[in-house]
């Protein structure tokens, strides 16, 4: 007999260790699905309880009694629908990444994750106990298999559910966002669906939580490995999907599917989630930032205005006596563009200050890079100044490239709370500057983008006058810091062994600098932070 299963997919932003929070978004979720769809079963994401990454927070024993008064009200107050939701859930002396299949005020099975990621940003094994064994559980006359996240990107579990007589596949996930990230889990998500012969429907996790950012992307797998179905990246929403259960078959019916996006749109989604998030789930009334009149500044304002509105976003211009004429035009015109609040805080008088009082004891000591650190310390020091006065989160604006060879001042540009380029290598600040001006308007001024960037600390100074060009250093650090091949294996490719040397040297130095860094959004598959811990004392020599 022929009838319709339709699910719920929930890809909700939910908020890390705000379990109380979590289960109001959960219940309102299930009501507007049931009320609207009249949906069979509603799936949330992976660990949707407690959000994800809940790091350190699952050693509290008040973590397992917070899950069961949550899973105690779930099943009390919601009705006619059956919910599918995750957990962290301590059994003995064992803790595992769980979900479980609730209805009508039974929960009538658990499934307990069975491969445990621990590469890249994951460290779940040092968290939790992997589960053996499959759990089928019969939705409206369907075996339905339950997995979670890790256990897609394996064939065992898709192997040991279609044993066990599995016919679709529901699986929870806080899959975080890097470049291509979305077409290597659909690639994924076929090769299961077409082993096991049958559907999937995958539902994942949207919004920032610090480092990370979550993308969304839910979809729908036919059990040919086609996409027919595939939720918006980076917004919230409820999706439904239905399938055409014919006796044993299982048929997903196409729905609405969104285009992938390309790297650019990608990119800048994320970058505008990650800061949105970060500012409202921590509490901050708006940002603040130094405006330079160069790149890296003009996008940080960009990204910063899409994500919170002109009105809680705040930016000063901060010049000395190396800063071009140009730079105040040019920034002057991004911030009018842009509708922000802007101010102009000249830092001569802080610097000669400074100068006269260091006088005796720099005397007989030649002018260096000290000079230019204290233009930038200067500027750090008002933008906090600001920061405490207002309850602004303080943006800093440097990009990969800068961070991973310490192109940039400690307690100086490095200041600050949250920085949004950490992760992107400057050649692509390029082309995201070119992006949002397509999107309508030129916000970023096109001489901002076609002038060599500087860092005016000194006089016609260029980047390019300390670094490789762009270009070869973004190639040379995606090879050493994404891919960790050796000094040989990089010089081998064509560049210069003066280069990749001082470049790897440089990487390898500044990681002291690193670790005071402030966090920022991980859009490539390597970020200096959770996926990259490398020793700041160390002996090991390049090139040996």
């Amino acid at each position: 007999m022929s009838q319709v299963l339709r699910v719920a997919m929930a890809q909700l932003n939910l908020r890390v260790g705000d379990i109380h929070g979590n289960v109001e978004r959960i219940i309102e979720a299930a009501g507007r699905a049931r009320e609207q769809w009249q949906a069979d079963v509603i799936v949330f994401p992976e660990l949707s309880l407690c959000g994800y990454p809940p790091e350190d927070l699952l050693f509290r024993d008040s973590m397992q009694l917070r899950t069961e008064a949550a899973l105690e009200r779930l099943a009390r107050e919601v009705r006619d629908i059956r919910l599918l939701i995750g957990f962290p859930w301590v059994e003995g002396e064992r803790r595992y990444n769980a979900c479980a299949l609730l209805d009508d005020g039974q929960q009538v099975a658990r499934y307990y994750k069975q491969k445990l990621p621990n590469y890249q940003v994951f460290d779940e094994k040092r968290y939790f106990d992997a589960g053996d064994q499959p759990c089928v559980v019969e939705i409206a006359g369907v075996p339905v298999a339950l997995s979670i996240c890790e256990d897609i990107w394996h064939a065992e579990p898709m192997a040991a559910a279609r044993a066990a007589g599995a016919r679709l596949m529901l699986n929870l996930n806080a899959s975080p966002f890097h470049l291509d990230k979305q077409r290597l889990r659909e690639e994924t998500l076929a090769t299961r669906a077409r082993e096991g012969d049958m559907p999937i429907v995958y539902v994942n996790q949207v919004g920032g939580q610090d480092e990370l950012v979550f993308d969304g992307g839910s979809c729908v797998v036919a059990a040919s490995g086609h996409v027919l179905q595939r939720a918006p990246a980076y917004e919230e929403g409820l999706f439904l999907a239905e399938l055409q259960v014919d006796e044993e078959l299982v048929q997903p019916q196409p729905g609405a599917c969104v285009p992938l996006a390309g790297e650019e749109a990608s990119v800048y989604g994320a970058l505008v989630l990650g800061v949105r998030d970060y500012v409202r789930k921590n509490g901050f009334k708006g940002v603040v930032l130094g405006l330079s009149g160069g790149i890296d500044s003009a996008l940080t304002l960009a990204v910063a205005v899409d994500a919170l509105g002109a009105d809680r976003v705040e930016a000063v211009m901060m010049p000395y006596h190396y800063t071009a004429q140009i730079s105040l035009e040019d920034a002057e015109a991004e911030a009018r563009t842009l509708g922000v609040a802007y101010s102009v805080l000249p830092i001569a008088p802080m610097v000669e200050a400074f100068m006269g009082t260091l006088a005796p004891v720099f005397a007989g000591l030649a002018r260096d890079t000290t000079e230019e650190n204290l233009q930038a310390r200067c500027r750090g020091t008002l933008l906090m100044a600001i920061s405490n006065k207002k309850g602004y989160l303080v943006l800093t604006t440097g990009n990969k490239s800068e961070v991973a060879v310490g192109y940039c001042t400690l307690y100086g540009d490095m200041a600050g709370g949250f920085d949004v380029l950490k992760d992107v290598p400057k050649t692509l600040v390029f082309r995201l500057c070119e992006y949002r001006n397509s999107l309508g308007g030129e916000v970023i001024p096109q001489r901002v983008i076609d002038r060599p960037p500087s860092a005016e600390l000194a006089p016609d100074q260029k980047d390019e006058d300390s670094l490789p060009p762009y270009a070869e250093l973004d190639e040379i650090l995606r090879l050493y810091v994404e891919e960790d091949q050796s000094a040989d294996a990089i010089i081998a490719r064509g560049f210069s062994a003066e280069n990749v040397r001082r470049v790897l040297r440089l990487v390898d130095l500044n990681e002291y600098k690193r670790r005071q860094a402030a966090v920022g959004p991980r859009i490539t598959q390597r970020g200096f932070g959770r996926d990259r811990r490398y020793p700041i004392t160390s002996g090991w020599r390049i090139g040996e």
